[in-house]
């Protein structure tokens, strides 16, 4: 007789709960803090630069062997992995509600520092909570434990995305602020209610050793590998067009006239379930058709998908066009995370599934983070319109590489009874 595994009830909850906790602080230094800045009047070259503040969500890895071998400095009782979360989640909340305090139109360097601190605690949070979710679930629910982490962690960006913009109308942006670090409370009840994963054994490891095994391992299986080159390119390229167009959404919004609430209702909720909607069917054209050509057909609507900002541009402020724009925009976003999520799992190594994953996410967020930086003064040149133009000429490489490199490297087919992958959101 077949056992069947049965994820306890308050397990559950914490890992909603810690993925809930783990998605609140990404909108605060994207989306809604180009809302804000957008509002106090800094420059659409200024506001582009706000995407070097996520620099910390792709070097995670960097610091992420620290978390392993040094025990936290607060709550040490409670282990390893919780005492970290409680050391970090606290500092975090802090940061969120001392962002509300900072003012943009005065002193913008003193919010992005902030925003940096807050991004970077937020990774760092990342981090323990992807380790105690591997190290409390066995392999084989790990797809379903992830399952609960992502609704949490979608939830959390609908809260401090729509939320907040909606007590910032009616509240103004430090209750907006406020109220975003009181919804870190949740993760860190979670904590206090987790069962601390079993601890390694007491001999410790030496640092170097546990560096080489942490980072220098992984990369090197990888660059021994036939077309590691192209690979790369492509994993970092494939968003480039998405990653231009994304830092300059919330300005352009803005100036073209929608309200804080049409932002919150259309760009921020139907986005979200119009996100999901094209993930799902984004995972049945997988199976359906296979990676490759799945990552074809998705790769050519997200780039397409860029002309709706030229639509909406020429429309103005006009809701049912914004309503098509966000519906299509979000859905084929969706469509192409499920295949790309889909290629990445397939590149990485059993021996390093974990490690390797977080370099070849981290790398696909390259571009949102750098290049992306350069919207804004790209967008103050050209104009809107020729603007998202551009951006969709820049998913141009990417698709030219994809078509070339998948007739010579096509993916692995998926394993009979892996584990469902799930894409993680940039902003």
């Amino acid at each position: 007789m077949t056992r069947r595994f049965r994820l306890p009830d308050r397990s559950l909850l914490v890992l909603l709960a810690l993925g809930f906790s783990a998605g609140v602080p990404l909108p605060l230094t994207a989306f809604t803090l180009r809302q804000w800045f957008s509002e106090s009047g800094v420059t659409l070259t200024a506001i582009g630069l706000t995407a070097l503040i996520g620099l910390s969500y792709s070097l995670k890895f960097l610091w992420s062997p620290l978390l392993d071998a040094v025990p936290p400095p607060l709550f040490r009782r409670w282990g390893r992995r919780r005492g970290w979360l409680a050391t970090i989640q606290i500092p975090l909340a802090l940061a969120i509600a001392g962002l509300g305090f900072t003012d943009p139109a005065t002193a913008a360097m003193t919010t992005v520092l902030v925003a940096v601190l807050v991004a970077f605690l937020s990774a760092s949070q990342d981090i323990v909570v992807d380790a105690w979710r591997i190290e409390v679930l066995p392999e084989r629910e790990q797809g379903y434990g992830l399952a609960c982490y992502v609704w949490g962690y979608r939830g959390a960006l609908l809260a401090s995305n729509a939320g907040a913009l909606t007590v910032a109308e009616f509240a103004g942006w430090t209750a907006a602020f406020g109220y975003c670090a009181a919804l870190i409370g949740l993760g860190f009840l979670a904590t206090a209610l987790a069962d601390e994963p079993e601890a390694p054994h007491p001999a410790q490891l030496r640092w170097s050793t546990r560096l080489r095994a942490a980072v220098v391992e992984p990369f090197g299986e990888f660059l021994r590998r036939p077309m590691w080159l192209p690979i790369l390119l492509f994993v970092a390229l494939f968003k480039l067009g998405e990653a231009l167009a994304g830092v300059m959404t919330a300005p352009f919004y803005r100036e073209i006239g929608f309200s804080r609430t049409e932002v919150a209702a259309v760009g921020s909720v139907f986005g979200l379930f119009a996100t999901l909607l094209g993930a799902l069917a984004g995972g049945w054209l997988v199976a359906r058709l296979g990676t490759a050509r799945a990552l074809v057909l998705t790769g050519l609507g997200q780039m397409l998908s860029n002309l709706m900002y030229v639509v909406l541009a020429h429309a103005g402020h006009d809701v049912p066009t914004l309503w098509l724009q966000v519906g299509i925009e979000n859905a084929t976003d969706g469509l192409a995370d499920a295949a790309f999520v889909t290629y990445l799992s397939g590149l990485t190594s059993r021996a390093f599934t974990a490690t390797q994953y977080a370099l070849l996410s981290s790398l696909a967020a390259v571009p949102l983070r750098t290049l992306g930086a350069s919207s804004g003064w790209l967008a103050e040149a050209l104009g809107w319109p020729d603007f998202f133009l551009l951006t969709t000429a820049a998913a141009l490489p990417a698709m030219a590489l994809m078509l070339w490199m998948l007739r010579r490297l096509p993916p692995a087919p998926p394993q009979p009874g892996a584990a469902p992958a799930a894409a993680e959101t940039t902003a």
